[in-house]
């Protein structure tokens, strides 16, 4: 494993050849994310798509960012915190978090999902 500082101070520990998660081989021939977790990521016009892989016990701390997302549970599950409320997302299940709203996350599995960061005006 690798630590390697991402955008927005967070730090993110990565395999230096092959990212947890079952993805197939096209996807893992996609760019890594460079940020807080682990994640492919695939850019499309107006929108940032990342296959993103948290170990179990992975918390990310209250945050807010300047893109609308959506995501959804492919494996494991999401314990997503907003506007003082928590709930559980699992396999199957979709999530919003507007934008500039203040959230964290905690993964107590190891999970994976698809998430789109949409941009402002998107």
């Amino acid at each position: 494993m690798v630590e390697i500082a991402g955008d927005r101070g967070y730090v993110a520990c990565r395999q230096e050849e092959n990212m947890p998660g079952n993805y197939p081989e096209k996807i893992k021939g996609l760019p890594l994310y460079d940020g807080r977790f682990d994640a492919y990521k695939l850019s499309a016009e107006g929108c940032d798509v990342l296959f993103a892989s948290y170990p179990a016990g992975t918390t990310i701390p209250p945050h807010s960012h300047d893109t609308d997302n959506h995501g959804v549970i492919t494996k494991g599950e999401l314990i997503l915190t907003m506007n003082g409320e928590s709930q559980v997302i699992g396999v199957g299940g979709w999530y919003h978090v507007p934008a500039n709203v203040e959230h964290s996350a905690e993964f107590r599995t190891e999970t994976d999902e698809i998430e789109f960061w949409f941009k402002a005006g998107t």
